[in-house]
């Protein structure tokens, strides 16, 4: 097959996992990232099912179980902290759970040999032809590649440049909540804590490092809106939504904003009715996030890379990038669906 010059936009796992096996393939790959560098915020991922046949196909399924968190279970709590249930380890850690830290290091050293990183950088505009995609970046240059992916997450810029806006794509799940870590006060060990009271939820855990907690905070909101506000709007938002709250809650919320490592998100689910226009692509959470509460969006990430490679190396784009839609639509599908229920759970919406 003909080498292909390749722009990726995203340097999380569905990027950095396709621009692996695309340079396997021969291909020239350049990935922009909007971030100055890899990214060290988020929770800890997790894997399951056939996820791990790609890990094995990248040659880090070792490296990854070596950091393994080794969760035990998570206890649900009543209002007055009262264990009330027991969610076994795999309900938050599917089969395998590392930090998202240590695979984005391992699928960067991966990479960063063959594949050119871009780090501050983003695209600002897209012109295709049948022939090649001209795309205009952030750092001044104008570049013409073969095909361009969109791995940007939910607010994909490649989705919104190429596809529809962001207000067409994204179904909000009825839930935001901002995460950090503090100080393990609760001396858990590799094990998590589960408190829903009155539309919000408090969920601790412990798992790489013994001295430090997890927490994420969870509450219902009309849209995602708060995701593009600035850190004091989401943290005002969240003390609001936690206000008159017991228990340890305004511990938490004190050490919310001390917190280095602070950050927002919102349980949205990703929609389009092709993940496809001509030579660009979405994969991942760019073109179809199942919602974080799902815990399936790592799993999808590699899941649609291989299948995006794998069909790239014996059919042109148009075959290729339809049958890679046809293989990964139905798990897809199946995965949002849980998401829905997911988010719920924590008091959500679960509308279609």
């Amino acid at each position: 097959m003909t080498s292909l010059n390749v722009l990726i936009s995203g340097a999380g796992v569905a990027g950095t996992t396709l621009a692996e096996l695309l340079t396997r393939s021969g291909h020239r790959v350049t990935l922009v990232e909007r971030a100055a560098g890899l990214r060290h915020t988020g929770y800890a991922v997790d894997f399951r099912g056939t996820a791990f046949d790609v890990l094995a196909e990248l040659g880090i399924l070792d490296a990854v179980r070596d950091h393994d968190t080794k969760m035990t279970g998570t206890a649900v709590l009543d209002r007055d902290g009262v264990q009330v249930d027991q969610l076994p380890a795999e309900a938050f850690a599917g089969e395998l759970e590392v930090p998202k830290h240590v695979l984005n290091e391992l699928l960067y050293d991966l990479t960063v040999d063959h594949v050119e990183y871009r780090f501050g950088t983003s695209i600002a505009s897209l012109a295709q032809t049948e022939a090649a995609v001209t795309a205009e970046l952030t750092d001044g240059s104008t570049e013409t590649y073969d095909l361009v992916f969109g791995a940007d997450g939910v607010y994909s810029k490649v989705r919104q440049l190429a596809f529809v806006p962001h207000s067409a794509a994204l179904q909000h799940l009825g839930l935001s909540g901002a995460g950090f870590t503090m100080p393990n006060f609760l001396g858990l060990d590799h094990s998590g804590l589960l408190r829903a009271v009155n539309g919000t939820a408090v969920y601790l855990f412990n798992s790489a490092d013994p001295d430090r907690l997890t927490v994420s905070l969870s509450f219902g909101t009309p849209s995602g809106a708060l995701d593009r506000l600035d850190r004091a709007d989401q943290e005002a938002a969240t003390r609001a939504a936690f206000a008159g709250d017991t228990w340890h809650t305004p511990r938490l919320l004190e050490a919310m904003s001390a917190a280095s490592d602070f950050y927002f998100s919102s349980n949205a689910q990703v929609h389009v009715d092709s993940w496809s226009t001509g030579r660009i692509a979405l994969l991942g959470d760019a073109g179809y996030c199942a919602a974080p509460a799902a815990g399936m969006g790592t799993s999808q990430a590699l899941l649609g890379a291989r299948s995006l490679a794998r069909h790239l190396a014996t059919a042109e784009h148009p075959e290729a990038f339809a049958r890679y839609e046809a293989e990964l639509r139905p798990y897809v599908t199946e995965n949002q669906a849980n998401g829905r229920s997911a988010a719920a759970m924590f008091g959500g919406s679960q509308e279609n």
